[in-house]
């Protein structure tokens, strides 16, 4: 009878004695927070690497290198102390008291569950664990070295004439109208420059990029100070098209992620937004009174919306099945009148009219004022001289560009000009008319005669340096 009694009990302490090291082997280890996947984005979405980057030190603090990340700015207090999140000045500035935190300025705070990935990636050690290939950072005193000539995405003259712009590796070029010479280095995050454009007054240049998968970026320079004054940093791949409106109110831009966005070029403040595309919106342009923005995108459609109302207004290509032939990459507008000139994939250039005057019928394309003969591939720039008596289009097609000028009262090709060395992604006129910037893949700026198209220089726009075991 006794030891009936004991077989159970004994039975049941040796069940609770080897269950406790095996419960304990399965409670599940805390997941190793990655900065570079799962902090670094936080940072970059909230727009803290905007405002803390080497061309812009908001409070003497720099986080898009990590040492200067976690040593800390102007308050003199280390940002991140490793292991030790309640003496990591960066943490307490993030953390919402009452629904409110110092930090993103002007800007909704962290969630909590931000704010918990970013205190327990300090509590485990505040690890970097960015790839090499992506710790080089570049700035002003250390700009970026050119092995081989860049791929040109844009090139664009100030409104006096007085420079030429032109897009470079984590970089705009600032050059001397003629290409005689380089007036500054505009050296910032982003390593690829998609679109430039200046203010309408020429003080201010926008500039809009990013990084492939990783972020968009907005820039807003100023120009006689070489001084970066925003950086918007927008979603997580690179960002198109950027435009002023005429009143300098707003910058626009599009978005691979099918949306148009505008934001007040003082403050970043986001103020338009429009989801009306299908695939990625390449560029944009404003009205001549600044009331409404006009997209083109890959969805082969050109789109007209309000901005006062951020509503979606009309569509001004055909939607007619089988009408449009690819997508729109570039639009321009008359620097008088509300007429527009695109292309695109099909390497035809148009010209439509922006506001209908009849209504819209399945099988029409009312509001289509001129379409010209197709180019060769694909037209990647389009422009308007300043007196919008001319329009250039440029293509590419299989390693080789092409540019023609017409004359827009007669609608006459003045002329074209074939480019073996490579395809064209942009090109500008000066405002006084009498020269065509033109830039693409080659890497070579070339400047030609508005009227004929003969070349009068053509350069380099930066210095290319030979390969060594250091570089």
């Amino acid at each position: 009878m006794k030891s009936f009694v004991f077989a159970p009990t004994a039975a049941l302490c040796l069940c609770c004695l080897f269950s406790l090291p095996i419960a304990a082997e399965e409670a599940p280890a805390k997941t190793e927070v990655s900065y570079f996947k799962q902090v670094l984005p936080i940072f970059r979405a909230k727009n803290c690497t905007g405002c803390h980057q080497p061309a812009k030190q908001g409070g003497d603090y720099v986080m898009t290198d990590f040492a200067a990340l976690l040593k800390g700015g102007e308050s003199g207090d280390a940002a991140v102390v490793p292991g030790q999140p309640s003496k990591s000045h960066l943490l307490a500035q993030i953390t919402p008291k009452d629904g409110k935190a110092d930090m993103p300025k002007d800007a909704p705070p962290l969630t909590d569950a931000e704010v918990t990935l970013v205190k327990t990636w300090i509590e485990q050690g505040a690890k970097n664990d960015t790839p090499a290939s992506n710790m080089l950072r570049y700035d002003a005193d250390h700009p970026p070295e050119y092995l081989a000539p860049p791929v040109l995405k844009a090139v664009k003259f100030s409104p006096s004439g007085d420079a030429l712009a032109v897009a470079g590796y984590h970089e705009v070029l600032l050059h001397k109208p003629d290409g005689s010479g380089l007036i500054a280095r505009l050296v910032g995050e982003s390593e690829r420059i998609e679109a430039i454009a200046f203010s309408p007054d020429g003080t201010m240049l926008a500039a809009c990029g990013g990084s492939p998968g990783r972020f968009g970026e907005v820039q807003i320079w100023d120009i006689a100070k070489r001084e970066l004054k925003l950086s918007k940093m927008v979603g997580y791949d690179t960002i198109y098209g950027v435009s002023w409106s005429p009143n300098g109110k707003l910058v626009g831009f599009g978005c691979p992620d099918n949306t148009m966005r505008g934001i007040d070029p003082t403050t970043g403040e986001q103020v338009l937004f429009n989801g009306a595309h299908n695939d990625w919106v390449l560029d944009t342009v404003f009205s001549t009174a600044s009331d409404h923005i006009i997209t083109v995108s890959r969805d082969m459609s050109m789109k007209l919306v309000e901005v006062g109302t951020q509503r979606f207004v009309d569509n001004l290509t055909s939607i007619t099945p089988g009408a449009l032939k690819g997508g729109l990459i570039a639009i321009d507008r008359h620097p008088t009148k509300d007429e527009l000139l695109c292309g695109g994939s099909d390497g035809a250039p148009k010209v439509f009219k922006m506001i209908r005057t009849e209504a819209r019928k399945i099988g029409d394309n009312a509001n289509l004022l001129k379409e010209f003969p197709a180019q060769p591939g694909r037209i990647f720039g389009v422009a308007y001289s300043k007196d919008g008596s001319k329009i250039a289009a440029g293509s590419s097609q299989d390693g080789r560009g092409e540019v023609r000028v017409y004359d827009t009262t007669s609608f006459q090709q003045l002329w074209k000009l074939e480019i073996p060395e490579g395809g064209i992604y942009s090109v500008d006129f000066r405002p006084d008319g009498q020269t065509l910037a033109i830039a693409g893949f080659d890497g070579e700026v070339r400047l030609v005669n508005a009227a004929d198209g003969k070349l009068i220089s053509k350069f380099l726009p930066i210095e290319i340096k030979t390969a060594t075991a250091a570089n």
